[in-house]
């Protein structure tokens, strides 16, 4: 099947709330497209897809399933069983994951632009939208996360260039056609689909070789055994990282008492140089920020262009995203849910003048939290008060033997100061009795314990 945009269909989606579903819908909608779909409930995305002209239902029901649909698109989270799954399989109709679809329609770019990488792949789709935007290329853009400058996850332009993430989970980036790829790190995760590290790797490679012949590969060179992802590669590639070794690299980082760095960025190949601020924390976003420099070069966005774009990118939502005071104490959300995002996070956070460093945390999903337990205990030791709520089981059920509990008891066993509060409400209550002035406290997952921040600087 070809998803073309000089040939509008009706497509549906389940699940069309979503945060990248919606998004999708949303560029088949400014395309002519006839555009329906179901989701649990009404939602801000919702409301914004059905005024635009998206016939959307409430509930899953068999019913909603028409014989006038041309293809239905279905979340990896859409099991066999599912009403509407079972009526489109009745109906003899086209049927296909997200990321299928999602690979259907790049083909409709000139320029399609896949982020890829364990960790930082918000961040850095970001980064380069924000510059792409900066230099007038008018991109189409499919986040994981909001862009504050846009306030969505999504933005329609033009058919040149086409910014999205391109996620390794049951390699759903596999379905891809990139023009440019980028790949920001691999590291151990999603245990519960992948075998191990290599099983990863080899994904990643697969992912790279995607790439046609004029296509470009920005890499972060420091991976361990990097080449090992860009061997029999038919494209050009570029390198990023901390060393001059690589073609886009920093040095003379500082950081301010907010905890927001600035480098000096090299770019190997020519000798320029420019000094580059962003205002986000952290060593780990300066390597995505050289990411995307490495992106926008490609496409020859000048250096004064991108100094501009990334000294005014503010982030994305729940990106060490600051979400006010209660009593004197600076609250922050972040989305990390990995032992290595923790700790560059918390890192991150020791930059900032602050008294004491607590943070509220959420493990996400019960295989991720027993794969890395002693990690998730290491990660969380830098903080000097932690507090410990249940795992969002996400997509799983608690069969895995391992839970909260016990990453409580690990955390005790290793000396560290936690607190195991199993209610939102409770967990409130405590910090605000034991937060003392010029504490920074830290609401930290992938699930909804920002709840927990909204609420506190909210009273």
């Amino acid at each position: 099947m070809e998803i073309r945009f000089d040939k509008p269909m009706h497509v549906y989606f389940i699940g069309i709330g979503g945060v990248s579903m919606s998004g999708l819908a949303s560029i088949l909608l400014t395309e002519g497209f006839k555009v329906s779909g179901s989701d649990a409930k009404e939602s801000e995305l919702t409301e914004k897809l059905s005024k635009s002209g998206a016939k959307v239902y409430y509930g899953q029901k068999a019913s909603n399933i028409t014989k006038d649909i041309d293809l239905v698109v279905y979340t990896a989270a859409i099991h066999p069983d599912n009403p509407e799954y079972q009526a489109a399989v009745s109906l003899s109709l086209p049927m296909m994951v997200r990321a299928e679809f999602l690979g259907l329609l790049m083909k409709n770019y000139k320029n399609p632009i896949a982020i890829s990488g364990t960790h930082g792949k918000t961040t850095t789709t970001s980064m380069i939208s924000e510059i792409l935007l900066k230099a007038d290329f008018d991109p189409t853009i499919s986040n994981g996360g909001i862009i504050k400058s846009i306030n969505s996850t999504m933005r329609v332009g033009s058919p040149d260039y086409f910014v999205f993430e391109a996620c390794e989970y049951t390699n759903s980036f596999l379905s891809f056609f990139p023009k440019v790829s980028v790949i920001l790190n691999v590291e151990e995760d999603h245990l519960d689909f992948f075998k191990d590290i290599n099983d990863i790797r080899n994904s990643f490679h697969r992912f790279a070789l995607l790439l046609p012949k004029d296509g470009f590969l920005a890499v972060n060179g420091e991976i361990e055994n990097y080449k090992d992802l860009t061997k029999d590669l038919s494209c050009t590639y570029k390198t990023f990282g901390l060393s001059s070794e690589f073609d886009y690299s920093a040095s003379n980082i500082t950081y301010n008492k907010e905890g927001f760095p600035s480098f000096v960025c090299l770019e190997k190949e020519t000798g320029e140089k420019k000094e580059i601020t962003i205002s986000l924390p952290g060593e780990h976003n300066v390597k995505n920020a050289l990411a995307a420099i490495t992106v926008s070069r490609h496409f020859g966005v000048s250096f004064d262009v991108i100094s501009d774009a990334l000294n005014n990118f503010s982030g994305s939502k729940r990106r060490f995203e600051y979400k006010g005071e209660f009593n004197g104490v600076t609250v922050y959300d972040d989305y990390a849910h990995h032992p290595s995002e923790i700790k560059a996070t918390l890192t991150a956070a020791k930059n900032k003048a602050h008294n004491r460093l607590w943070v509220v945390f959420q493990p996400h999903t019960y295989t991720r939290t027993k794969a890395f337990l002693n990690e998730f205990s290491e990660a969380l030791s830098l903080a000097d008060k932690v507090v410990l709520t249940d795992v969002y089981a996400a997509r799983e059920k608690d069969e895995y033997g391992c839970n909260a509990t016990n990453l409580y008891e690990k955390m005790k066993a290793d000396g560290i100061d936690v607190t195991y509060i199993k209610e939102f409400s409770d967990i409130e209550k405590f910090v605000k009795q034991n937060c003392t002035k010029d504490d920074l406290l830290i609401t930290m997952g992938a699930g909804d314990v920002v709840n927990i921040a909204d609420e506190l600087v909210l009273k």
